[in-house]
């Protein structure tokens, strides 16, 4: 009897475990020099129809000695993919362009999330759609540049909240 419940443990402890190791990592990462860069989570959210942006979110780990640059990205679900930053200034949110692209310091991890930095999506021919990969490439100084993929999921089951209108660009 024992034998047959530790076993079924293990297969548990297995499969919960395998979703979460699959979705954590989803670029290249496991330490190596050759592979310095580690993205975890990339996702977006919907949009609603007529939305011409969308967003991309993630966290990038840089595993290597020296800082590397995320210069630009490109998706074929987007005209135009841009690195923004979005910041508070005088009670005013303000959302811009970051010049010469955004640094991971080495060892060190930065994420791209709500109301901080972020990929904008521009020129969207058709909205974002809940449960959607979008295939993005990001670009690298310093560093290969990676494929992945944002799942378009809501922000803890939130709408979708792409207007920006309220900010100044």
């Amino acid at each position: 009897m024992k034998q047959p419940m530790i076993a079924l443990a293990l297969a548990l402890a297995a499969a919960l475990a395998a979703p979460a190791a699959f979705a954590a990592d989803h670029g290249h990462g496991n330490h190596h020099q050759s592979r310095p860069i580690q993205i975890d989570h990339p996702w977006s959210r919907p949009t609603p129809p007529g939305t011409p942006m969308g967003v991309g979110y993630m966290t990038i780990t840089n595993h290597s000695d020296q800082a590397i640059t995320l210069v630009g990205a490109e998706t074929p679900r987007a005209g135009h993919v841009s690195i923004h930053e979005t910041s508070m200034h005088e009670g005013v949110m303000r959302m811009q362009p970051v010049d010469g692209g955004l640094v991971i310091p080495a060892g060190e991890t930065v994420e791209l999330k709500p109301h901080s930095y972020h990929l904008m999506l521009e020129k969207l021919p058709e909205p974002l759609v809940e449960g959607e990969k979008i295939p993005v490439r990001l670009d690298f100084d310093a560093a290969e540049d990676l494929d992945i993929e944002l799942m378009v999921r809501p922000l803890d089951g939130a709408p979708a909240m792409n207007d920006h209108a309220g900010m100044k660009h």
